[in-house]
């Protein structure tokens, strides 16, 4: 990589961190009576929400999701929810604490579902904890806000910055436009009635507004 390229890298990084870190809620975990873990292409987020579970912070875990784009080869066809259960199954989770929602598509879906599951088993949760990848943490609160009010969420992900979380099936060119499309997300979805509104500052939406221009745009609402 020439100099300029390493540059070039190294600003796109710069402005990356500053989007990575607004997305981070810094939510303080509590006990609570579901931990709700969304699927998706990741399975540290699996690992991670099975952890809380065997720390002992609720009784049942609840994984939501079912195929996507994204997982369609990567998991065989099997649904997200699937997947993961079998994940927390293999940590040492017991089929008795899992409960498993595999028709959500999108993370309002993820929500609306999981609540209609767990109404059809009796169950009506106050306190939450959700689970979900570091750069989707402020979605999944403000889509849980909206479509499931009045409840006590806790958000939590993987505890990895930057630089740490991207891996080989994750490189940070593949996260680095979904990282952008989300923010585009956060303030265009609460117009859409999908999610509520989020306060962004000024300094997050100029370097949102410069990877744009630098860009990284392929996932960004048309």
């Amino acid at each position: 990589m020439g100099i300029s390229n390493m540059i070039l890298r190294e600003l796109d990084d710069d402005l990356a961190r500053i989007l990575w870190d607004y997305m981070l809620m810094g939510h303080e975990l509590e006990a609570c009576d579901l931990i709700l873990v969304l699927g998706s292409n990741d399975v540290r987020v699996a690992e991670h929400g099975t952890r809380l579970w065997l720390k002992g912070l609720a009784p049942k875990i609840l994984f939501s999701g079912n195929v996507g784009i994204l997982t369609r080869e990567l998991f065989g066809g099997k649904p997200e929810a699937e997947v993961f259960a079998e994940v927390a199954r293999k940590m040492g989770v017991p089929d008795e604490a899992i409960l498993i929602e595999p028709r959500s598509t999108n993370t309002g879906e993820n929500i609306v579902f999981s609540r209609e599951l767990l109404a059809e088993q009796g169950m009506d949760p106050q306190r939450f904890i959700v689970v979900q990848k570091p750069y989707m943490e402020r979605r999944a609160y403000a889509t849980f806000m909206k479509q499931w009010p009045g409840k006590d969420i806790r958000i939590s992900s993987p505890p990895l910055d930057w630089d740490r979380y991207p891996n080989e099936l994750l490189p940070k060119e593949v996260i680095l436009p979904i990282l952008v499309g989300d923010l585009q997300r956060i303030r265009e979805y609460p117009a859409k009635g999908f999610q509520i509104p989020q306060e962004i500052p000024d300094e997050v939406w100029a370097a949102y507004e410069e990877l744009v221009r630098r860009g990284h745009i392929a996932h960004m609402m048309r």
